[in-house]
């Protein structure tokens, strides 16, 4: 364990491995505690990346202050602690305005897609086995899950069978849409539900045909002009440099961002200082840079950016683009979680990838 002002230190030099042991350490100590009160893990949105990144970019923001400014005494993890906190409540606040829009009659609109649907066969026994796992603890809850949700009994039998009022169980029963099934429906099966309104990713997998045994072995590190070739098949690896200071006028510097485009760090600050990455814009394509957000929440919030640059880069085979470690520094990602996103690049002939990353791909 470092001292605190050290820490800090870490933090606002942008050094990533403070960064991911400290910032990402003590948010994950948060999370653990207000996902206990407050559920936070079966909630869409509120997963730990979201709510960490999100305190990150407030940070940030505010180059640190909040920190710097912390009460004379306090532990740096405790006021941490307390500052997540407020992420928590706000993210809460904007969930419950999302959802409660859906309460009514979209609950019902919940209710007959998962009955209806042949979307996915077993729908039905797996929200039901899924809401009765949330409320373990809570057997009223499990029988309104059981006998409204699975056998479709009217609410006000219910009421009857397990001596409550029609109020009470109305009241119950809108709880559990609001709180579990509504959120867990549109989160695991939102293509057919809502046709992408509410969440606009694609949950698709790349398809190609990949092989990637030719590809194994091969970890040297080349200048940007180099170019490797196997002595089987002549397959073309194209690695992006540990440093780059400068570009080719065909060539774009292509970083990991933020949504809103505080480029105060990393890949980020270089994008911004050197290759035309303007404050303010934290997607797409700005001077000789290209910017693909990654601090907005977990690895499937990022897919559609990644998917979006890679058509965007076929779009101009006449460019060469650069991908350095995005999502690897402060964003807190292993290269393991972000590479796979990059598999379709593997057969673009102007997208050059990290080392690492082409060495997870080829195993």
């Amino acid at each position: 364990m470092i001292d605190d002002e050290l820490i800090i230190n870490g933090f606002c030099s942008f050094d990533e491995h403070i960064t991911k042991e400290y910032f990402y350490g003590y948010c994950r100590k948060a999370y653990d505690i207000f996902d206990h009160k407050y559920q936070l893990s079966n909630k869409t949105g509120l997963d730990f990346y979201s709510l960490a990144h999100e305190y990150y970019i407030s940070l940030l923001i505010h180059e640190f202050k909040p920190l710097l400014d912390r009460p004379r005494g306090m532990k740096l993890s405790t006021w941490m602690i307390n500052g997540f906190r407020f992420v928590v409540l706000d993210a809460l606040k904007a969930y419950n305005k999302e959802f409660a829009q859906l309460s009514d009659s979209s609950a019902d609109d919940v209710l007959e897609y998962i009955r209806s649907t042949d979307y996915e066969e077993g729908m039905m026994q797996q929200v039901v086995d899924a809401a009765s796992m949330h409320y373990k603890n809570d057997h009223v809850m499990q029988e309104i899950v059981r006998l409204v949700l699975f056998e479709g009994y009217p609410q006000k039998d219910v009421a009857e069978m397990i001596h409550l009022t029609p109020a009470a169980v109305n009241q119950r029963y809108k709880k559990m849409m609001d709180e579990f099934i509504t959120p867990y429906v549109v989160e695991n099966y939102s293509e057919g539900l809502y046709q992408g309104a509410l969440y606009e990713f694609e949950a698709r997998e790349v398809e190609m045909d990949y092989a990637p045994a030719p590809l194994c072995g091969i970890k040297a590190r080349f200048s940007i002009g180099g170019l490797a070739k196997t002595s089987a098949d002549m397959v073309h690896t194209r690695i992006t440099p540990d440093e780059i200071t400068a570009l080719k006028a065909n060539e774009i510097f292509v970083f990991g961002s933020n949504l809103r485009g505080y480029h105060a760090g990393g890949a980020a600050y270089v994008a911004r200082m050197k290759f035309g990455a303007v404050m303010g814009n934290g997607d797409g394509i700005q001077g000789q840079s290209y910017a693909i957000p990654t601090m907005q929440g977990g690895v499937e919030t990022i897919k559609p950016y990644v998917d979006k640059f890679l058509d965007y880069a076929g779009e101009h085979p006449d460019k060469d683009f650069l991908v350095t470690r995005i999502g690897c520094g402060i964003a807190g990602f292993s290269p393991s979680e972000i590479a796979p996103l990059f598999r379709k690049a593997l057969h673009m002939h102007n997208v050059w990838l990290p080392a690492d990353f082409i060495d997870i791909l080829s195993n």
